[in-house]
């Protein structure tokens, strides 16, 4: 199967004077379609590799490619038109605009570089609501929304673009459980229908579970990488 993202030997390190090596070697690639978990402590450097994949830091060191592609060569403009086409982001906090309603925050990643959204835009902006299981509150502000409500407009404002990467660092963290479940639910239902590549960041074990592959990374390396219906493999 096709390898969507591929990392060669990146490391990372922050300061000038005094450098703190976050990553050290880690060479991984997922296959298109896939949905991937990371899982790691605070501090272990999960974060930092997600920002790589997403073009949002570049590597000190090594190689990174987005559909073939290399991006650590590319400069700020090649890479943001790249994300914004190519790849989808969920965080923690939705970082929605309260000024506007669930489908108009849905439709600005659409709107950076494009006039007015068509009628086919818009079509797919309320089915993306509507598989998230908000169309009935499609045109409420942000703060009339509950937050795994706020969350799941986040997650179709990612897919707007037919992106074929969506990248998520800890996207229940301010949920309950019973949320959390739900959106997890919704992700894995999101990549079994139209085959986007989804990799995770989570600190929740159970949730990791549900993926078909967990990487664990810990002090900057991969301490293990675990494939579904697949023998265990430690990374010493």
């Amino acid at each position: 199967m096709h390898n969507i993202i591929r990392l060669n030997n990146i490391n990372k390190a922050y300061g000038m004077v005094i450098k703190t090596k976050v990553l050290k070697g880690i060479n991984l690639s997922f296959e298109e379609g896939t949905f991937n978990s990371i899982i790691g402590a605070s501090g272990s450097g999960k974060s930092t590799l997600l920002n790589i994949m997403g073009t949002l830091d570049r590597p000190t060191e090594g190689e990174v490619y987005i559909d073939g592609i290399r991006t650590d060569t590319m400069n700020k403009d090649e890479l943001a038109e790249l994300r914004n086409k190519t790849i989808g982001f969920v965080f923690q906090f939705h970082y929605l605009l309260p000024e506007f309603t669930a489908i108009e925050n849905v439709l600005i990643p659409y709107m950076i570089g494009n006039s007015k959204p068509s009628k086919e835009v818009i079509r797919r902006a309320n089915e993306l609501l509507e598989l998230v299981c908000l169309g009935e509150v499609k045109n409420n502000l942000v703060n009339d929304m509950s937050g795994g409500q706020q969350q799941r407009t986040a997650i179709a404002r990612s897919l707007i673009n037919n992106p074929q990467i969506i990248l998520a660092d800890e996207p229940t963290g301010n949920l309950d459980s019973e949320a959390t479940e739900n959106i997890y639910d919704l992700l894995r239902d999101i990549n079994k229908k139209i085959k986007t590549t989804f990799v995770v960041i989570t600190h929740d074990d159970k949730i990791a579970e549900k993926a078909d592959r967990v990487i664990k990374i810990k002090d900057g390396v991969i301490a293990m990488d675990s494939l579904k219906k697949s023998r265990m493999r430690i990374i010493k």
